[in-house]
């Protein structure tokens, strides 16, 4: 198929085309211009051949690795008494339509005396401009809306090494700040969100972990409220520090405790609770007595020393549960304090003390469903309460800022120097067991705690100790009317 006309002009070309080789024109002499089909009907042959279509537009043939034919064109210009070239685009890659529309802005540039080949400069250099832009206020956002977990990812890896490799320190915000907090903005983040997230741990029991939570997110502030961006983004304060932990916390917790009451100790108890009754039920005026501790929350310390039990499953205990008959206590795993996968279901056996005590709590309580029912609901009593009240009549030894409103601040169960809780009753009990010869074994059972040791161990041994610890109990029961009685 015939083109074009070949002649060699090429001392007639603009400088820049290709030397000793044909200039091509289209077939349609009238219009002088190419059209597609004919573009692309150009053999490889014409390989470094230039085409010519029209108002300074050349363009040059070239063949591909793969065989195929490419036309780069270029629009020729004088700028300077020179000639140059503005490129316009390739063929196939651009239709022959927008390759014109292109040479006609170049042409359209140089009319108006600008250099189309730097006007192209400058428009790659302003729309990159506009990307910088857009990128950058893209990072200013981002890092005006850093998380919790993006601050937590910071500091975990730049501001904290602790022994085991952080490893506690990671399963701790994995479990309980990352899901409340960490999609939080940092500058929206506020102290009630954190307080929020403390009381669900605490309500849990877990005191001493949100304690440690509490400590290990202050840590975390005040190292990122050093450096920015951190410390742009709480420029209206450290949400951290406005958090007071302790007033989420049962009044007589402590970290580390290793309070243990004595024989004499537990004596002067009893005779606080005998007294103090005493003193009321015989006063003319009990307006100007003391009043006792409520014959409930007696009962259950005396239970706890006795059974070393934790005081929250007391609490919890449905009447249900316990077989005066048989004289055992069931505390289901529900009821238990510790990780879910871990609870385990506990059988104690009452020993004569502390059967004596369930019977006389049944005389007050048995015609409900729970052994210590809520006043006002058809619930257990909070598990927190018997707490509250021992650490209420202990006052001189606690350090509060101010009394409690509706609430008892005296010092009626004062037993020394130092003050006491309900779980302490629970270490002091074990510890009596321990002097009582009773092996630790025994005793971890008697707790209920999770015992350490191989897969295979528990999987092969399971021995369940019911003779053993129900000895246990009973030599602890004895032990304690021992005490009371001499």
């Amino acid at each position: 198929m015939s083109h074009s006309l070949s002649y060699n002009f090429n001392f007639s070309l603009p400088l820049g085309l290709p030397l000793s080789m044909t200039t091509r024109y289209p077939s349609n002499k009238k219009t002088g211009k190419w059209t597609t089909l004919e573009l692309k009907s150009i053999p490889p042959e014409w390989k470094g051949d230039t085409l010519h279509d029209g108002e300074g537009l050349y363009g040059e043939v070239r063949v591909n690795s793969n065989g195929s034919v490419s036309i780069k064109f270029k629009y020729a210009f004088k700028w300077e008494n020179q000639t140059k070239w503005y490129q316009c685009g390739s063929f196939p890659a651009n239709d022959l339509s927008v390759i014109r529309t292109n040479r006609d802005h170049g042409k359209k540039l140089v009319s108006e005396g600008i250099d189309p080949r730097a006007h192209k400069v400058a428009a790659k250099i302003e729309a990159q401009n506009k990307v910088d832009q857009i990128i950058a206020a893209n990072e200013k956002a981002r890092a005006d809306n850093l998380t919790f977990r993006d601050m937590y990812d910071f500091w975990i890896t730049n501001g904290v090494v602790r022994a085991d490799n952080n490893k506690a320190l990671i399963m701790l915000f994995n479990k309980h700040a990352l899901n409340p907090l960490g999609n939080i903005p940092i500058k929206e983040l506020t102290d009630i969100d954190l307080s929020d997230v403390y009381e669900e741990i605490i309500d849990s029991e877990k005191q001493r972990t949100a304690v440690m939570l509490h400590k290990s997110i202050r840590q975390m502030f005040l190292y990122c409220e050093k450096r920015q961006p951190w410390r742009k983004l709480m420029e209206e304060g450290n949400p951290s520090d406005l958090v007071e932990i302790d007033k989420y916390l049962d009044p007589d917790y402590e970290e580390e405790r290793d309070r243990i009451l004595s024989p004499d100790e537990i004596r002067k108890l009893n005779n606080i609770f005998i007294n103090t009754q005493r003193e009321y039920d015989e006063a003319p005026n009990k307006y100007k007595v003391e009043r006792p501790v409520i014959k409930e929350t007696e009962i259950a310390l005396w239970i706890c020393l006795s059974t070393i039990c934790r005081i929250g499953e007391l609490l919890r205990t449905e009447w249900e549960h316990v077989n005066f008959e048989e004289g055992t206590w069931f505390i289901p795993k529900k009821n238990v304090k510790g990780k879910k996968r871990q609870k385990q279901d506990q059988l104690v056996f009452l020993s004569d003390f502390a059967l004596a005590k369930f019977k006389e709590l049944h005389k007050l309580t048995g015609h409900t469903k729970w052994a210590f029912p809520a006043k006002h609901n058809d619930n257990h009593v909070c598990i927190k309460s018997v707490s509250k009240q021992v650490g209420d009549r202990q006052i001189m030894l606690k350090n509060r800022k101010k009394l409690l409103q509706n609430r008892v601040n005296n010092n009626m169960l004062v037993l020394g120097d130092r003050d006491w809780t309900p779980h302490d009753l629970r270490r002091t009990g074990a510890t009596m067991m321990q002097a009582l010869k009773i092996s630790l074994d025994v005793i971890d059972r008697c707790q209920n705690h999770v015992l350490k040791g191989s897969k295979i161990r528990k999987h092969y041994f399971h021995h369940e100790y019911a003779d053993e610890k129900k000895e246990a109990w009973y030599k602890l029961g004895a032990k304690i009317e021992e005490i009371l009685n001499e």
